[in-house]
């Protein structure tokens, strides 16, 4: 069997919600994507908590990488070594560790909305947004509640931080990711002012450490983050074929990663990623005037402030209303693949009346803070009027996919932030001008989907371990933990040099009937979330533990 990538390919692995996907590239043109491999997985709710078991981790780690490698072996090749390597996962949430790297308590992730109180109280002291789902929030939230387990804390991490650190060694993490544990500074690091706020707050818990201590090490593009280890090659392949010494990318979130596969790292770009969450990152020219609860303050892979609309739910009803109509097609005989089901069904939702027909849509499976809800109960709602039909219904569902993200952007809208591009990518972009088209009118914008958006953040965090191998220019200066975020100019060259020059797009005009069809229902949605609020009083949990949403 020949050895046809060694050494000259570069491997991202994305652990998102709904599964895990690792994607080989060349790394030399980080286009050329050389193989692939998934796992799917699932979140559980346990005694109250949406987590991850950590015996999950690492086994569909193994299993991604596993399919992974098949592919490669399909080809008539053997994977033995890498030239970079990088790993991205969901953003946020809390990972707690005792001095000998022992997890204290179960992985608590960016869905649980338990932490009102502490993000409040944070959001004042701090004087910027602390979302629900930030690490900060939730180990304030264990102070508050004077959790067993700090006795025991030595650090935390966010899941890709905790896996970039079983390859490498290193307690290390992408800027973009860090800014959703604490608010990043202008030096690039953690910022000075407020983690010096946080100490005096906090101060009986901390006993005399600071917080930076039990914080990873901010790293952005490009630095120096290790290399993968021989014991970190081998969690990664047990079977003992990879060899170690890949160079690692720092660790980032899929925020970041989307921001690289859509080509959205300078000012004035933005991108929506579309998942089992959605959310917007719109790349800033200035701060923002005011502090606004529907915003988040992060930043790009390479460190630039980013504005970012998060939605904790995004297109898992939809894809269960996908499920629902392929199982119905295969009751009837006509079985159907999954992407035959959603072209159908997205092709419906163009017939649709521009406002849905009255139909409303809520995508709530968890709480959405920007809705105001703690909790989220998926429901369709119309009245007796409506126009209730296939082509309404599901246009009304992929206008739920985008109602509440809609709500986060007026606000930029109202700040006066400046987009000269918006791209988008996941999986239900994957239907040529549809959702692509119903999001153009949501945002009254231009929305571009390119050739990788299908493969999303697996194949932005492939390129970013490309990134940090690609041979520097003479008098490049590459970045450290202390430089200034002008070396972001370093990695937007690189992308639209060496990644997306010559790529082929599609761009979507707002259609003004999109537009207008798209206010009216949004009114009706702001209306009908009182309805939505007395469901989750009315309708209490059934203590189902796991949860089965898949992505679009």
């Amino acid at each position: 069997m020949s050895v046809i990538f060694s050494g000259g390919a570069a491997l991202g692995i994305e652990l998102g919600s709904t599964r895990i996907k690792a994607c080989l590239v060349d790394a030399s043109n980080p286009t050329t994507v050389l193989a692939v491999g998934s796992h799917e997985w699932e979140n559980a709710l346990v005694d109250g908590v949406w987590t991850y078991s950590e015996d999950a981790i690492w086994s569909g780690l193994q299993a991604a990488y596993a399919a992974l490698v098949a592919d490669v072996r399909r080809q008539g090749a053997e994977l033995t070594e890498l030239a970079g390597i990088g790993v991205s996962a969901m953003m946020h949430g809390y990972l707690a560790f005792d001095a000998e790297g022992n997890l204290l308590v179960p992985f608590r992730t960016w869905r649980n909305t338990s932490t009102g109180a502490a993000a409040a109280e944070l959001t004042h002291l701090l004087d910027v947004n602390i979302p629900l789902r930030w690490s900060i929030a939730h180990l304030h939230q264990a102070v508050l509640d004077d959790e067993a387990h700090l006795a025991s804390l030595a650090k935390i991490n966010t899941l890709a931080g905790w896996v970039h650190e079983k390859l490498t060694g290193r307690f290390a993490l992408g800027v973009g990711d860090a800014s959703g544990m604490f608010p990043i500074g202008s030096d690039g690091g953690y910022d000075r002012d407020r983690v010096a706020a946080y100490d005096a707050h906090a101060a009986s818990f901390l006993a005399g450490r600071s917080l930076t201590d039990l914080l990873p090490e901010v790293l952005p593009a490009g630095a120096d983050a290790g290399t993968l280890t021989a014991a970190g090659a081998a969690l990664l392949d047990p079977t003992g074929t990879l060899r170690p010494g890949a160079v690692a990318a720092p660790a980032e979130g899929d925020a970041g990663t989307g921001m690289v596969a859509t080509n959205a790292v300078s000012p004035r770009t933005g991108n929506v990623s579309a998942g089992t969450s959605i959310f917007a990152m719109v790349v800033l020219e200035r701060p923002l005037e005011r502090v606004h609860t529907e915003i988040d303050l992060v930043t790009t892979p390479a460190g630039d402030p980013v504005a970012m609309v998060h939605c904790n739910n995004g297109a898992s009803e939809l894809a269960s209303f996908a499920s629902l109509f392929a199982r119905f097609a295969a009751a009837s005989g006509q079985s159907m693949t999954t992407d035959a089901v959603y072209e159908t069904l997205l092709r419906e939702a163009l017939e649709g009346a521009a406002d849905a027909g009255g139909v409303l849509a809520y995508n709530h499976l968890s709480g959405e803070p920007i809705a105001g809800l703690d909790e989220g109960r998926p429901l369709v709602v119309r009245t007796p009027d409506a126009d209730f039909s296939l082509a309404n219904v599901m246009r009304a569902q992929v206008y739920g996919v985008f109602a509440t993200l809609a709500i986060g952007m007026q606000t930029l809208a109202e700040e006066g932030v400046a987009l000269d591009a918006m791209f988008a990518h996941g999986g239900v972009f994957r239907t040529a001008g549809v959702a692509q088209r119903f999001l153009a009118g949501a945002l009254d914008a231009p929305v571009t989907v390119g050739d990788t958006a299908a493969e999303g953040g697996a194949w932005g965090m492939a390129v970013l371990a490309a990134f940090a191998v690609a041979p520097r220019g003479a008098g490049t200066v590459l970045p450290t933990r202390d430089a200034a975020p002008a070396h972001a100019v370093d990695l937007s060259s690189y992308l639209a040099d060496q990644v997306f020059a010559g790529a082929a797009s599609v761009t979507a005009d707002p259609d003004p009937a999109d537009v207008a069809g798209f206010a009216d229902y949004l009114a009706r949605y702001r209306d009908g979330l009182a309805v939505e609020s007395a469901a989750i009083t009315a309708l209490p949990l059934r203590g189902i533990r796991s949860s089965n949403e898949g992505t679009a």
